[in-house]
């Protein structure tokens, strides 16, 4: 499913328009954004959580020279899947 084809669904189950589905998708995804941004977790209870987690740095082998190589460190987000969204798979 991609983005527009969620809008159309969210439309359709909130009895909204398209354009007001949009905006209310975007909404959200942007407050996760800015939250995971701000290291903070976001829970959404019964479907799962969004966390930041940071990875260290190590050492990595360029596939191509097989060269030794060094990968920085970085944050890296998460998502745990709640009770409820593992039970309906």
């Amino acid at each position: 499913m991609n983005k527009t084809e969620l809008v159309d669904k969210i439309a359709a189950a909130a009895g909204l328009t398209k354009a007001d589905s949009k905006k209310a998708l975007d909404a959200t995804l942007n407050a996760i954004k800015e939250a995971l941004a701000a290291n903070d977790k976001v829970a959404l209870v019964g479907f799962g959580t969004f966390a930041v987690s940071e990875r260290p740095a190590r050492e990595g082998i360029n596939p191509q020279s097989k060269e030794k190589i060094m990968i920085e460190a970085k944050k890296v987000v998460k998502f745990k899947a709640g009770a409820e969204l593992n039970a309906a798979l």
